[in-house]
């Protein structure tokens, strides 16, 4: 039987391939521009709010269309041209064609608007968004896939949401040092026709290169992703290395067998040098191996951990006499900032490489107030408080899906002076601050702080206190 609805379905106010000029008042999370085409809600890559468009549409659903940008009618003040060559094909940068302050303007407001229409958090205190001096060459770690195309071996980055390369070369946000490797790696590849790779069928040996750079410290290490345990003429490659690049420290063989998308395996070999490189962030030192978890950009993490220790309540407010959870501590940084002002701190992660790497950067540090403890964090926090362990303040660095139910639960029921929480994702922020707010907690301020300049990415301190 034929129904109204079924005419609906069928048909749709705007087609593919049609092309219309657009007016873009707003921006998702991803930065793409959003508009309305004859009523209808289109997605227009590299288009800025404010700007009036030309876009053929590409894409059609029954919800929304996605358009392709062929120009720009009306620029916005905010437009810059970019400063990569392979900005418009890479999947690493996404809003190089926005000028800085343009950024940092769009991401305090990604943060605003999830806080206000998620959150329901209309009234708190958002500080103006902290970028950086210097927003060019801030990553300490490189990831480059290799792969053989058309006879020529390319080594760069995927596209966005594909594995072909853009074989990139002098990127932006890189350290000098990593492009350096890269090149005289590529030349040592096809100097000795060593075998690429192919993730078709498994077959071949060079999958991917990782450079590691400690900034405060200068010391490099160079890490060949491999699909079995040894490379030809590594030696030649080691002394090249050591040769060329100043603060060279470690070269390793990273095995990594499996068909998989995952870059790094499990067992490493180290073929010059130790098997970590040494970096700082504030007086605290750490170790990094070729698995571990390091925040990539060394000057705003510091920024971004000073923040967390100051809603926490500085060395005024912890005073050495205040317990701290520090839940989802990674490889315990946040952990051993705290430390330095309150009485003990207890790191709760889930990745058991990642606590005893927690523990070797105590160690190193001399840092004897602080227990880190593997296991999920919604079956360890609720452990803590049932065997008596209290904490006074709670911080929280959650991945992107937000803090776990059962963890928000304990922290309500363990009533803390204050939490503070970390965050990568302003919507799952938002998400979890309503909760707390609506069982005993007050916000107090939001800071965001852009780790990751060009990118849509933004992190945020927020500080909740005990109503």
């Amino acid at each position: 039987m034929h129904t109204d609805k079924d005419d609906r379905e069928q048909k749709s106010p705007i087609e593919r391939n049609q092309i219309f000029t657009a007016e873009i008042t707003g921006m998702t999370h991803e930065g793409m521009g959003v508009a309305r085409v004859e009523g209808f809600v289109v997605f227009i890559k590299d288009a800025i709010v404010g700007e009036t468009v030309e876009t053929k549409i590409i894409k059609v659903n029954k919800s929304y269309a996605v358009g392709k940008l062929l120009k720009v009618i009306k620029e916005s003040d905010n437009r810059c041209d970019p400063f990569c060559s392979v900005f418009n094909r890479c999947g690493g940068c996404t809003l190089q064609h926005m000028s800085y302050t343009g950024q940092l303007k769009f991401k305090e407001g990604l943060v605003r608007d999830a806080l206000e229409r998620v959150g329901g958090l209309g009234k708190t205190v958002i500080h103006p968004i902290i970028g950086m001096n210097n927003p060019y060459t801030y990553r300490n770690k490189a990831q480059y896939p290799v792969q053989m195309v058309e006879g020529k071996i390319q080594i760069g980055f995927f596209t966005r949401r594909s594995h072909s390369i853009v074989d990139a070369h002098d990127c932006g946000i890189q350290d000098s040092t990593a492009e350096k490797v890269k090149e005289i790696i590529r030349k040592f590849l096809e100097d000795y026709s060593i075998p690429i790779y192919d993730p078709e069928t498994g077959k071949g040996l060079v999958r991917h290169i990782v450079i590691r750079k400690g900034f405060s410290t200068g010391e490099v290490m160079v890490v060949l992703v491999v699909n079995g345990a040894d490379i030809p003429k590594k030696e030649l490659l080691g002394e090249e290395l050591k040769r060329e690049v100043p603060g060279t420290k470690s070269i390793v063989l990273n095995v990594n067998r499996e068909k998989t998308n995952v870059i790094m395996g499990k067992r490493n070999i180290t073929i010059y040098g130790q098997d970590y490189i040494t970096d700082y962030i504030g007086n605290l030192r750490f170790n990094i191996s070729p698995n571990s978890f390091f925040q990539v950009n060394p000057v705003q993490t510091e920024v971004l951990y000073k923040k967390a220790l100051e809603f926490a309540g500085g060395f005024a407010g912890l005073l050495g006499s205040k317990t701290v959870f520090d839940i989802y501590c990674g490889v315990g940084t946040i952990s051993l900032f705290l430390a330095q002002a309150a009485k003990h701190v207890y790191g709760i992660e889930s990745v058991t490489e990642a606590i005893d790497d927690a523990r070797k950067n105590a160690a190193i540090n001399n840092v004897g107030n602080v227990t880190f403890i593997a296991g999920q964090a919604e079956e360890a926090v609720p452990k803590l408080y049932a065997n008596g362990i209290r904490a006074d303040v709670v911080v929280v660095d959650p991945p992107r899906k937000g803090c776990d139910e059962a963890v928000l639960i304990t922290i309500i029921e363990m009533k803390p002076e204050r939490i503070v929480y970390v965050s990568c994702n302003p919507a799952t922020l938002a998400r979890d601050m309503k909760y707390l707010c609506e069982n005993g907690y007050r916000t107090v301020e939001v800071q965001p702080v852009d780790m990751f300049p060009w990118s849509e990415h933004v992190e945020a301190v927020t500080r909740l206190v005990k109503e």
